[in-house]
C-alpha cells in the first residue's frame, strides 16, 4: 500500500511537472494581477489632483453596488446554475461554504486576541478572515487549470462546464452568507456600545430573585432569554439585504421548471430580462475593486493599522484555513458525504484558500467606519494571494487526483 501511494504521488507529480509550475503560478496570478490593476486605477482616480473618485463619489457608487450590481450578480449566477438535480448533487457545498465562514470567524477572533487591535477594527478582522472571494478568483482559476496541458481533471470542455457550475453555486451561496452572517457580525462588532444590553443585566433589583426564577423556569428560561437577546441584537431588516432577496428569487426561478423555462436559456420567451440582469451583474466586480482602490489612498496616508494584524489575517486565511479545509473535505469524502469526483473536491478545497471577499469594502463603506483599514488589509492579502493560489492548488490537485 505504501508503494502504491508513493507510485500515485510520483504520477501526479509528473502531471504537475508537465503543467509546469511557472505556468501554474502565472495562471493563478492572472486574477490577482487583474484586481491589483483595477485597484491601482481606483487609487489614481482618488488622488487629490484627479479627484474623480472622491469620498462622496465612492459613497454613491457603493450604494449602487449594494442595491443594484451585487443583487444582479447573485441573481443571474444562481438562477442559471440551480436546478433540482444540481442541488441534490451539490448539497454539501452550501455546508462547506458555511464552514469556511464559521471557522474563519473563529480564526479572526484568535487574531484579535493575539494582536489586540482597536475595537473598531474587530469587525473588519473577523470579516476578512471569514468571508472569502468565491466569485471572480475561482472563475478565472478553474478554466485556466482545465485548459492546461496535463490537467488531472480530464477533458477541458467538460471540466470547464462543470467547474463553472460549481463556482456559480459557490459564489451565490457565499453572497447569501456575506449579507446575512458576516454583515450582521461586522455590524455588531463595529458598534459594540450601541447594542442592546443582555436581558437581566439591569442595575435595578428584579422583583423576583434570580435563584427563584431559575428554579421556576429552569433551562428553558435560559435558552429563551438568550434567543431573545440575540434577536434584539440582530436587525432583521439587514438580513434581507438586496443580495439575499435576489438569491431567494433566483432559487425560486431555478427550482420551479415553469419559471426557469420562461426566463433562463436561449429559447426562453422572457430571456431578455435574465440577460439584462446578467449584464448588470458583470459591473459589480470592477466597481467594487475601484472603490477599494479609492479607499486605499486614505489608508496608505495613515490608517495606523498594525503590521501584526495584517500578518495575522494572512496566516489565518492562507495557512490555517486551508489546512482545516483539507481535513474537512477529506473527512467528508471518507464518510461518503462528498462524491469521488476530483474536480468537485478541488472546488470545495479551493473555497478555503481564496483571499478575502471584495464585498467587505462595500460593508465598511456602508458603516462609514474602517474603510481605509479594510482597503489596506485587502491590498496586502491580494498582493500575497498569487503565492497561496499556486502552492495550495498544486497540493490539492495531487490530493484529489
Amino acid at each position: 500500500q505504501e508503494r502504491r501511494l508513493i507510485s500515485n504521488f510520483l504520477k501526479i507529480l509528473n502531471k504537475i511537472c508537465e503543467m509546469k509550475l511557472l505556468d501554474l503560478f502565472i495562471t493563478s496570478s492572472i486574477p490577482v494581477v487583474k484586481i491589483l490593476v483595477i485597484t491601482a486605477i481606483g487609487f489614481y482616480l482618488a488622488l487629490d489632483r484627479v479627484n474623480i473618485l472622491n469620498q462622496d463619489a465612492r459613497k454613491h457608487l457603493n450604494n449602487i453596488v449594494f442595491y443594484v450590481f451585487s443583487p444582479s450578480l447573485v441573481g443571474s449566477s444562481l438562477s442559471e446554475t440551480i436546478t433540482y438535480e444540481s442541488m441534490v448533487k451539490m448539497w454539501f457545498m452550501p455546508i462547506n461554504v458555511l464552514l469556511t465562514f464559521i471557522i474563519g470567524s473563529f480564526l479572526g477572533w484568535i487574531v484579535i486576541k493575539i494582536t489586540k487591535p482597536p475595537s473598531h477594527l474587530h469587525g473588519i478582522i473577523v470579516g476578512c478572515c471569514a468571508a472569502g472571494n468565491l466569485g471572480n478568483m475561482p472563475l478565472i482559476i478553474i478554466p485556466a487549470i482545465c485548459n492546461e496541458k496535463g490537467s488531472p481533471f480530464g477533458d477541458p470542455e467538460t471540466c470547464e462546464k462543470y467547474g463553472l457550475g460549481y463556482i456559480a453555486l459557490s459564489m451565490a451561496v457565499g453572497a447569501i452568507y456575506i449579507w446575512t452572517y458576516v454583515y450582521n457580525l461586522m455590524r455588531m462588532l463595529a458598534n459594540p456600545d450601541r447594542e442592546t444590553p443582555i436581558l437581566g443585566t439591569s442595575s435595578t433589583m428584579p422583583l423576583i430573585p434570580p435563584k427563584h426564577v431559575e428554579e421556576q423556569f429552569g433551562t428553558w428560561s435560559k435558552i429563551k432569554q438568550r434567543v431573545c437577546s440575540a434577536a434584539e441584537k440582530i436587525n432583521l431588516r439587514t438580513i434581507f439585504a438586496p443580495s439575499t432577496i435576489a438569491a431567494l428569487i433566483a432559487l425560486a426561478i431555478g427550482l420551479v421548471p415553469t419559471l426557469r423555462k420562461l426566463l433562463v436559456g436561449n429559447t426562453a420567451p422572457l430571456r431578455v430580462l435574465g440577460e439584462s440582469v446578467s449584464l448588470l451583474g458583470e459591473g459589480a466586480i470592477p466597481l467594487l475593486t475601484l472603490i477599494v482602490g479609492g479607499n486605499l489612498l486614505r489608508g496608505l496616508r495613515g490608517s495606523g493599522i498594525q503590521r501584526s494584524v495584517i500578518l495575522g489575517v494572512v496566516v489565518a486565511r492562507y495557512v490555517l484555513l486551508p489546512i482545516t479545509g483539507v481535513l474537512i473535505v477529506q473527512g467528508a469524502h471518507h464518510l461518503g458525504l462528498v462524491t469521488s469526483e476530483p474536480l468537485y473536491q478541488f472546488v470545495l478545497l479551493l473555497q478555503y484558500v481564496v483571499p478575502p471577499a471584495m464585498n467587505l469594502g462595500t460593508i465598511t463603506q456602508l458603516f462609514g467606519s474602517g474603510e481605509s483599514e479594510c482597503s489596506v488589509i485587502l491590498f496586502w492579502t491580494y498582493a500575497l494571494a498569487s503565492v497561496s493560489l499556486t502552492v495550495w492548488p498544486t497540493f490539492f490537485m495531487w490530493l484529489v487526483a
